[in-house]
């Protein structure tokens, strides 16, 4: 299962984070629209994936911002430090403009 966020091809979406890996990555969190379409809710990186979600500070603006099904999807990144995962989660956020996690 994938979906196409920007330029990318993201693992998901899933609607529980048990099939996350804790491993590097740019998660997005979207809100289930008719069928399967998805609106970005946010974005971020984070070189344990799976803990950052699960754990996230931001998880009542997520859920603030959508009144449907709340699922991650995950474009890992096993090849990038940190600096290239924020690079994809800024470009990432021009284009979807999230309303959580503004930065």
């Amino acid at each position: 299962m994938s979906i196409k966020i920007g330029n990318y091809t993201f693992n998901g979406p899933y609607t529980s984070t048990a099939s996350l890996e804790d491993r590097s990555g740019v998660y997005a969190i979207l809100c289930q629209k008719e069928g399967n379409n998805y609106h970005v809710v946010d974005v971020g990186e984070s070189a344990t994936v799976k803990s950052r979600v699960e754990t996230h500070d931001r998880q009542d603006c997520w859920k603030r911002n959508c009144n449907s099904t709340l699922a991650v999807a995950v474009y890992y990144t096993p090849n990038l430090q940190q600096a290239g995962r924020m690079a994809i989660e800024q470009e990432l956020r021009k284009q979807h403009d999230p309303p959580c996690g503004k930065q």
